[in-house]
């Protein structure tokens, strides 16, 4: 059915829980990549003294460890609201959306400038969109597991300790902390590498669809054309 490309309706994209989940998420994704390439690569130095004081390694670690558990623990929480939260239906119905060739066909007409038609999808994510998030969050997982056995190979007290199980299980597995380390710095690469693909296609997508997709991880709404 023909509609008026000026007429917009408004439509709740995101709850409240999302929107929390991916700033937080961002921050943490920040903080760690400024801490952790410190860790790999010091870029600061503190000033000479001689009193033992300056302990410029232990506070830039401290800050990778502090970010490193809010991430797990936002990740996790993530994971709950996208399973279990009522408000989160609209992502669940992404899934269905994937499994659609047409829509798949459409979508990737559309970010080849074959049409302006921007297709109608059941849930929020197109299938593109769905794929590359959740291989984005497996990476996430593997982020995770990583740094908690990289934690655990330095403290073996208190929470290292609880850890340790884990951290130990999953570098044996990996054949040593060496590899643990370098899976967990290909992890971040590929993040940063996502973050500038999700940038640009973020932006691409409220240029060309006019719809505020931008906008709607900020107040939680779209403006779709009517009738969609």
């Amino acid at each position: 059915m023909a509609t008026n490309e000026t007429e917009r309706v408004t439509k709740y994209e995101f709850s409240k829980g999302h929107r929390f989940c991916h700033w937080v998420r961002a921050l943490c994704i920040l903080a760690l990549a400024i801490t952790g390439y410190y860790l790999a690569y010091v870029f600061q130095m503190p000033a000479t003294t001689d009193e033992p004081v300056n302990f410029m390694q232990a506070k830039w670690r401290f800050a990778h460890l502090v970010f490193g558990f809010v991430f797990i623990g936002i990740f996790f929480f993530k994971c709950y609201l996208f399973f279990w939260d009522t408000k989160s239906v609209n992502e669940r119905l992404s899934s269905r959306d994937f499994f659609d060739l047409n829509l798949w066909i459409n979508q990737i007409k559309f970010y080849l400038f074959l049409t302006n038609e921007h297709p109608k999808l059941r849930g929020i994510y197109n299938p593109l969109q769905f794929m590359a998030y959740v291989t984005m969050y497996l990476v996430f997982a593997l982020f995770c597991v990583t740094g908690v056995a990289l934690y655990v190979h330095v403290y073996h007290d208190g929470l290292g300790g609880a850890l340790s199980g884990l951290g130990n299980w999953f570098s044996a597995l990996c054949g040593g902390i060496a590899n643990v380390r370098m899976i967990h710095h290909i992890c971040m690469n590929f993040t940063m590498f996502f973050i500038m693909l999700h940038v640009y296609m973020v932006i691409f997508n409220t240029i060309k669809g006019l719809d505020g997709s931008m906008d709607a991880i900020i107040s939680g709404y779209k403006f779709n054309r009517k009738g969609e």
